[in-house]
């Protein structure tokens, strides 16, 4: 599924991508259905809060250790030829709930040089050597924003004050989003709301 700005058609301004990534058991029809990813843009993009941007919602279905291949060596290629937009790190940001937050932290650390915006979404992390040196290669590749959005009352709220921790023994900047309630659409909705306001600004 593939979000495109009002006025899309009718310019030729080439747009930063945003990548989306849905949760596991869902598909990628959960964003734009229960997650109303397109009334969310539509609205912030009216009420100019948002930077233009192209919105891609890919079928993240397959292990997170496969996810991030197919990712940067077939759907990011088959987009920046496919539509109008900047084929730059700078213009692509990554973001993913649960399972997508697993697929984004993996992806933006095993591709340093893809995402300059990075905001995975109820999902934290566990300390290990492997996410010390992927987190390290993107504070080398230079990035934005490292945005972390949780509830206080959901279960991947430890993974991620894990995650923070991480951060911080890396000494990266962040933000960290901490909401009330689980791991339930209206935070994910919530977070959508909120990080896509600072993209590409």
């Amino acid at each position: 599924h593939i979000w495109t700005p009002a006025g899309y058609n009718a310019s030729t301004d080439k747009l930063p991508v945003l990548y989306l990534i849905h949760g596991g058991g869902d598909n990628d029809a959960s964003w734009p259905g229960v997650g109303k990813a397109g009334d969310i843009l539509d609205n912030l993009l009216a009420e100019g809060k948002m930077v233009p941007m192209v919105v891609v919602m890919p079928d993240g279905s397959i292990s997170t250790e496969k996810f991030p291949d197919e990712l940067t060596k077939d759907i990011i290629p088959y987009i920046e030829k496919n539509y109008r937009v900047v084929a730059k790190k700078s213009h692509r940001a990554i973001a993913g709930l649960s399972m997508g937050g697993g697929h984004t932290i993996a992806a933006s650390g095993m591709y340093p040089d893809k995402f300059d915006y990075i905001c995975p979404l109820s999902m934290g992390a566990n300390k290990s050597d492997e996410l010390n040196a992927q987190l390290q290669g993107i504070k080398k590749a230079g990035y934005q924003l490292y945005w972390i959005g949780c509830g206080t009352d959901d279960f991947a709220w430890p993974g991620t004050e894990t995650m923070v921790e991480i951060l911080k023994r890396n000494d990266m900047e962040y933000t960290l989003f901490a909401s009330d309630g689980g791991h339930v659409w209206y935070n994910w909705r919530y977070y959508l709301n909120t990080f896509a306001q600072l993209l590409f600004k």
